[in-house]
């Protein structure tokens, strides 16, 4: 029997909440599919900052490196500023455990409507792949005159050509691999940083010269923006930096129906490191403690990671259960226009899934 290891990190508000549920139908899976998996849970983040003053361990980065994958809930406290939470622990493990690739996912599930107009189940199905260790939150730049009338703030984007190129390849590679439209599409802004976008679109050229059967087209991130709502359906894989893979893959999540659906993968495709899977949606305070957060987006990460883990058949069967709940239309969260509680729906995932 398989075993993995998996360090599990809940983290903050909601992320508390979808974490058990994920487990569970991870439990199930492993028992039908033959795996085994022994969790590692961390009690790191806005709690953790509460009691410490950082919200993690000064070693947490060694504590996590001989897990098989990470299994992350979410990261944020309205108390705390975003760039405390973030740059003490998420950020962090993404770049010392280079996983480049963020890869999020987005498709428009038979009986989920989409806020879209006469856009109906099966017509969207794209993912998009976010550079995710440079560009534009590479944290490089300072302060001048800090907190003073005549402060300055320096933010410096970090484009390379490995880093731009190795993502760019992961994203034909995928679109090479996914049954669809095989076309990849690039997001940039050349027009008006003239050197990171110009470097970006100089190496996706190169880079799609090495996969002829794939079509191609490159968008500026405001016409990309403006595209996703008025032809969704003729995207595929969409690759873009940092921040505008942060900004696009929201405008995906939602026209799917919920970000409550959106699952992400933070890979590092060489698996020198462990890889770290979580849901879209944050810490949601506004909805913690209620018992209505949607799990879907979680075990959707769940099925992610499994496959990145080798087992194809276990992620295929946790997707295709969430999609039958989904199908029935019976068993849903608020956001998507329902009643059920958190641990209802993942108790009809587990059924479906048998």
């Amino acid at each position: 029997m398989q075993k993995f290891k998996i360090a599990v990190i809940a983290g903050d508000g909601v992320g508390q909440e979808v974490i058990p549920q994920g487990k569970r139908v991870l439990d199930q899976a492993g028992r039908k599919h033959g795996f085994e998996l022994e969790y590692e849970d961390h009690d790191w983040g806005a709690d953790y900052y509460f009691r410490h003053g950082h919200m993690s361990p000064a070693l947490f980065l060694d504590i996590l490196r001989p897990a098989d994958a990470i299994f992350l809930g979410a990261v944020g406290h309205p108390m705390i500023p975003d760039n405390v939470t973030l740059n003490g622990l998420l950020l962090p493990i993404r770049r010392k455990f280079d996983q480049f690739a963020n890869v999020r996912p987005a498709i428009l599930y038979p009986g989920v409507q989409s806020p879209l107009a006469l856009r109906k189940g099966e017509k969207i199905d794209m993912v998009v792949v976010r550079e995710n260790t440079e560009g534009e939150y590479a944290q490089v730049g300072g302060f001048v005159y800090q907190e003073q009338p005549d402060e300055v703030a320096i933010q410096t984007s970090v484009f390379t050509r490995r880093g731009i190129e190795r993502v760019i390849r992961y994203a034909f590679e995928l679109s090479r691999k996914r049954d669809g439209k095989r076309r990849v599409a690039s997001i940039t802004k050349s027009n008006a940083q003239g050197y990171g976008m110009v470097l970006w679109d100089r190496t996706f050229q190169l880079v799609a010269e090495e996969f002829p059967e794939i079509q191609t087209e490159s968008l500026l991130v405001d016409a990309a923006a403006m595209n996703f709502i008025r032809r969704p359906e003729s995207f595929d894989v969409v690759v873009g930096s940092n921040l505008f893979g942060d900004i696009l893959s929201d405008i995906s999540a939602i026209i799917v129906g919920s970000m409550g659906l959106a699952p992400s993968a933070n890979l590092d495709p060489t698996r020198r490191f462990p890889s770290m899977f979580e849901p879209v949606h944050g810490s949601a305070p506004d909805i913690f403690g209620k018992g209505i957060v949607n799990p879907m987006a979680t075990i959707f990460s769940a099925a992610q990671m499994m496959d990145h883990l080798g087992n194809p058949a276990a992620a295929k069967d946790i997707e295709g259960s969430v999609a039958k709940v989904l199908s029935a239309g019976k068993i849903r969260t608020p956001d998507l226009g329902g009643s059920s509680t958190t641990t209802q729906v993942t108790d009809a995932i587990l059924d479906a899934l048998g």
